[in-house]
């Protein structure tokens, strides 16, 4: 965990259309969201406007040296928001994942000197040979097989199975027959049964999460409002 963030293995690092594009680079889909909220909040919440502030304090914090080229530039804001966002869920979900299970995850690449090192390598080297995490591949060569060095990156959580995209809709189908569920106070129930239909392939958020995964967020969402009693007033 980290290497992807440091060593550019996320694909939104090596896709010039994503790069270049406004906003964070593994959440693009703020109108699509905001779909889903009840019309009220969507009224009282200016989401884009939170998103975008978010999203222009991280960029304008980002360190980065006189001179560089445009590209690389915009690959040290990369490593910035990488770091500082969307790996800071990725280790609370090991975190809790593991400890859940009694077990205590050591994550060497968070390594801070390895971290301020990698921060200012160019693009052009941790993207060696053209391949994700090229240097670290590279580096690796000698020690490791040349099965585990050439590997194609495989992130998680897949669900491919197409048994799990049945499972949850059924478990979505059922918080929808009751007009108790404590997640209408939050979201549209008409977006909700819409969801159900849908198999959009533009990720909710990160590289994986479509709609299986969308459906299987507001399980989540309504489990947690009903286990913790939440009461919302808007």
């Amino acid at each position: 965990m980290c290497s992807d963030e440091i060593f550019g293995g996320y694909p939104w690092y090596r896709d010039e259309k994503i790069r270049a594009t406004y906003g964070f680079p593994w959440a693009q889909s703020t109108e699509y969201r905001s779909t889903f909220l009840q019309k009220k909040l969507r009224k009282k919440l200016d989401g884009f406007h939170f998103v975008d502030s978010r999203y222009n304090d991280a960029v304008n914090a980002a360190s980065k040296l006189e001179g560089l080229s445009a590209q690389e530039a915009r690959m040290r804001e990369m490593v910035y928001l990488n770091m500082n966002w969307f790996m800071q869920t990725l280790l609370d979900r090991k975190d809790r994942m593991s400890m859940h299970h009694g077990l205590e995850v050591r994550v060497p690449f968070c390594d801070h000197r390895i971290a301020e090192y990698l921060y200012s390598t160019p693009w052009e080297m941790k993207n060696l040979n053209g391949r994700e995490k090229g240097l670290l591949r590279a580096a690796m060569a000698d020690l490791l097989p040349e099965s585990i060095v050439k590997r194609k990156k495989s992130p998680y959580p897949k669900t491919h199975n197409p048994e799990y995209f049945s499972i949850v809709k059924g478990m979505l189908q059922r918080i929808l027959s009751d007009d108790n569920s404590p997640i209408f106070a939050l979201c549209d129930k008409k977006a909700l049964k819409k969801l159900l239909d849908t198999d959009r392939s533009e990720p909710w958020y990160g590289q994986l999460m479509t709609t299986p995964q969308t459906i299987s967020y507001f399980i989540q969402m309504n489990y947690w409002l009903e286990k913790y009693n939440v009461e919302i007033h808007i």
